[in-house]
């Protein structure tokens, strides 16, 4: 049983507009790529990701990258001190990498986190066979479009080509193959996908109708007994 996901609250917002910290205005009609990680790090492919980047930005000189994420450690091995998987990956990637179109967000109130999500055109979501994370499901829940590993926890809530398309964790290739499509198709290029995939939050994750009823008949259960 899951915990469950606030449908009701994380929603798609047609009208959504997110103002970045150094201006820059975005709304759905702009080609808004993103990724978001508790801490970016290996365990949720960050390296994948922005091994991604560079491909995908010289294909769409319209795109703009939102990364929400902290520089710390959550799982795996911790890095020497003061270094980041963020700097590595800057380091590798040097002038291959457009910064200027790439914003990293650190880590958002909830709020701003939601219009992320909600102007996002195509949300890459990367993981090792591992706890899957919360933002995954919220997502799917804002109608983003799932760009999203081929690993374990993935598949048991993702089915290609119906609620997401799925990529090779490892290749950098797929994923900008896969990003490149989906920002060249536009907004309403795969309606149906995320129409499918905001139901499936709703009819499998949502808090009050699904997820809280089913811990609390597990309660009266073990209570009765």
């Amino acid at each position: 049983m899951h915990e469950g996901i606030d449908t009701q609250l994380v929603t798609p917002n047609p009208d959504v507009q997110l103002r970045l910290p150094n201006g820059i205005e975005l709304t759905r009609n702009d080609e808004v790529l993103t990724y978001v990680a508790r801490n970016l790090e290996p365990y949720r492919g960050f390296h994948s990701f922005m091994r991604s980047l560079p491909a995908i930005l010289k294909e769409r000189p319209k795109a703009q990258a939102l990364i929400v994420g902290g520089d710390e450690v959550s799982y795996g091995h911790r890095l020497a001190a003061g270094q980041t998987h963020r700097q590595l990956m800057l380091n590798e990637l040097g002038s291959s990498l457009d910064l200027s179109r790439v914003h990293f967000l650190g880590k958002l109130p909830y709020p701003i986190y939601l219009q992320v999500l909600q102007v996002s055109r195509a949300h890459v979501y990367l993981t090792y066979p591992f706890v899957l994370s919360w933002s995954m499901l919220e997502a799917m829940s804002a109608g983003c479009l799932m760009i999203a590993s081929k690993t374990q926890p993935v598949e048991e809530v993702i089915r290609d080509g119906e609620n997401g398309v799925l990529v090779d964790f490892h290749s950098p290739a797929e994923i900008e193959e896969h990003v490149v499509e989906a920002l060249d198709a536009g907004r309403d290029g795969y309606d149906a996908i995320r129409q499918n995939a905001r139901r499936t939050a709703v009819e499998q994750y949502d808090l009050k109708t699904v997820c809280l009823p089913a811990h609390l008949q597990l309660l009266e259960r073990a209570m009765g007994r």
